[in-house]
């Protein structure tokens, strides 16, 4: 590939990182920002037979747009980040989920067997929530406390004692082999779905239900994003002040 722009070497996750509108333009071309952030702009063109410079050509495009609802999530103070993470995503997965999962069953049983896919779709649902679940937990009362006493400690100019984890890079790779695992499950589901685009005898509850799996994703995509691209890379370097 002939690739003549500046920012082909760099890496998908720092555009989303540094703006969250270019994540609309990764969503354009089905590239995943949030799991798989850490590949180069010319290599996610190859495997996705993009055309570099046009894309890179759209991202600029969007970054000297001018808007007031671009968030920079990468000043935030790292304690506030997790605190955000935790009340709006953790939240919106936990409300969310029993609403889907009730819808998804009724569609089973209405819809199932002239739409087998359902029962696929509902099975890779009900997978994901439970792990969510716990994936949520784990850091709500592991990962996420230590990142807050880091802070705490680096504002107090005192020393911090290791964790029984040994480094913070320990449980944040465990953090991101499971987001990988929910983004395939979600890919899966998209897939499916036809990208949540419900067929031509579908009810209301069908038409909302695909809305609503829709809606789960994307928030599920800021949700990983925000971890994987900012809080977590962030941590780890914060770490490197008290050893």
């Amino acid at each position: 590939m002939d690739v003549l722009h500046k920012d082909s070497q760099k890496q998908i996750g720092q555009f989303v990182a540094e703006d969250f509108r270019t994540a609309a333009i990764f969503n354009k071309y089905g590239i995943d920002f949030c799991c798989k952030g850490d590949r180069t702009i010319e290599e996610v063109c190859d495997k996705n037979n993009v055309d570099c410079n046009q894309l890179l050509d759209e991202l600029d495009h969007v970054l000297n747009s001018s808007t007031d609802q671009s968030i920079d999530y990468k000043s935030w103070p790292l304690d506030l980040l997790a605190e955000y993470i935790e009340k709006k995503h953790h939240r919106y997965v936990e409300e969310k989920t029993p609403v889907l999962r009730q819808f998804l069953d009724k569609l089973c049983k209405v819809h199932g067997q002239r739409h087998p896919e359902l029962l696929e779709i509902t099975a890779y649902f009900i997978a994901s929530s439970r792990e969510l679940a716990a994936h949520m937990k784990k850091e709500e009362l592991i990962l996420f406390p230590f990142i807050k006493k880091m802070v705490k400690a680096q504002l107090d100019g005192t020393a911090i004692q290791a964790p029984q984890f040994g480094t913070v890079e320990n449980p944040i790779a465990m953090m991101k082999d499971e987001h990988e695992n929910e983004g395939e499950r979600f890919r899966q589901i998209a897939k499916l779905t036809d990208n949540y685009t419900p067929p031509s005898d579908a009810c209301n509850t069908y038409k909302v239900t695909f809305a609503m799996l829709e809606e789960f994703e994307k928030d599920l995509h800021l949700h990983i994003h925000l971890e994987n691209n900012i809080l977590f890379p962030a941590a780890i370097k914060l770490e490197q002040l008290f050893v």
